[in-house]
C-alpha cells in the first residue's frame, strides 16, 4: 500500500547529517591524548571486527566509546549492561555468549572501576574453560584510567562539581599481568599508534587476551550538541578548582574543535 516517492531529499539530508557525524567522531577520536585518547580505543576497533562477533559492554565511560564508535553490521551480537547501568557485566556476558556461540569470536569491552569491582574474578572462569571452545578468540578490552570516569564527568556536567578524589580515584592495577598470571595473554598498550596493531594481534591470538589500555581520564565524552545547562555547570565545576583542570580544558578544546579544524592525516 506504499507508493514510491521520486523526492529523496529528506533521506538525502539524514544521510549527510549521519556522514558528518561519522567524521565528527573519527576526528575527535584522533585527537591527542594523554596518554591513549579513550575514544581511539572502539574506534580502531571497528572497522577490525570480524563478520558475526559478538561484542558487550559495561558500564561507565566505556559505554559512550561503545555506542559511538562501533559500526555494528549484520550479523553481530551486542549487549550492554541494562540493570539500570549496573557495574560487572561485561565479562560474564561475553563468557555466557562464548559459552552459548564457542566457533565466534567474543569481545568484552570494560572500564577499570568494573573491572576492579568483579570482571578480574571472572577472568579465572574464562582460564578454567576456554580450551574446550571451538575457537579461542575471546577478548577483554580494559580503560584504564585510574577513574570512575561517567561519574567524575556526571559531577562536573550535571551538578557542577569537581572531581572528588577520594570517591573517584582508583589504584592502578596491572591487569594484564593478572591474566598473564592466570595463563591468558596479557597486553599493554600506551602509545596510540600501538592500539590498531594490538587489536590485530589479540584477534589472532591462540588464547584469549586481555588489552590493558592505560587512557586519558580527562577526555570529556561530549554529547553532539552541548545545552547551556550542562556548559553553566561545567564552568561552575572549573570555578570550584578541579584537580584536573589544565588538562580537561586543554582536552575539551581539542575535542570541540576536532572537527573544526583541518585533519593533520
Amino acid at each position: 500500500m506504499l507508493e514510491p516517492k521520486q523526492d529523496s531529499a529528506w533521506r538525502e539530508t539524514i544521510s549527510g547529517w549521519t556522514e558528518a557525524w561519522w567524521k565528527t567522531l573519527e576526528d575527535r577520536a584522533m585527537t591527542e591524548a594523554k596518554p591513549i585518547n579513550p575514544q581511539r580505543v572502539a574506534w580502531e576497533l571497528s572497522p577490525r571486527l570480524p563478520d558475526h562477533a559478538i561484542i558487550t559492554s559495561d558500564s561507565g565511560s566505556c559505554a559512550n566509546w561503545y555506542a559511538r564508535d562501533l559500526k555494528i553490521r549484520r550479523g553481530m551480537k551486542c549487549s550492554l549492561s541494562g540493570g539500570l547501568a549496573s557495574m560487572g557485566a561485561a565479562v560474564p556476558y561475553a563468557i555466557a555468549a562464548k559459552m552459548a556461540f564457542p566457533d565466534l569470536p567474543v569481545i568484552a569491552l570494560v572500564g577499570d572501576g568494573a573491572m576492579q569491582m568483579n570482571n578480574m574474578a571472572e577472568l579465572i572462569t574464562v582460564a578454567k574453560y576456554w580450551r574446550d571452545w571451538a575457537s579461542p578468540c575471546w577478548i577483554c578490552a580494559v580503560w584504564n584510567n585510574e577513574d570512575l570516569n561517567q561519574v567524575t564527568w556526571e559531577q562536573r556536567v550535571m551538578e557542577g562539581d569537581p572531581k572528588f578524589e577520594a570517591s573517584q580515584r582508583l589504584p592502578n592495577v596491572p591487569y594484564h599481568k593478572f591474566a598473564q598470571l592466570i595463563g591468558l595473554e596479557g597486553i599493554y598498550i600506551d602509545r596510540a599508534e600501538d592500539v590498531a596493531p594490538a587489536w590485530e594481534a589479540a584477534l589472532r591470538a591462540a588464547r584469549p587476551v586481555l588489552l590493558e589500555f592505560k587512557t586519558d581520564p580527562e577526555v570529556p565524552p561530549l554529547p553532539p550538541h552541548i545545552t547551556l545547562a550542562q556548559a553553566k555547570h561545567f564552568t561552575s565545576a572549573l570555578l570550584k578548582v578541579d584537580p584536573s583542570e589544565t588538562s580537561i580544558i586543554a582536552n575539551t578544546a581539542r575535542q570541540v574543535l576536532a572537527n573544526l579544524l583541518p585533519s593533520k592525516r
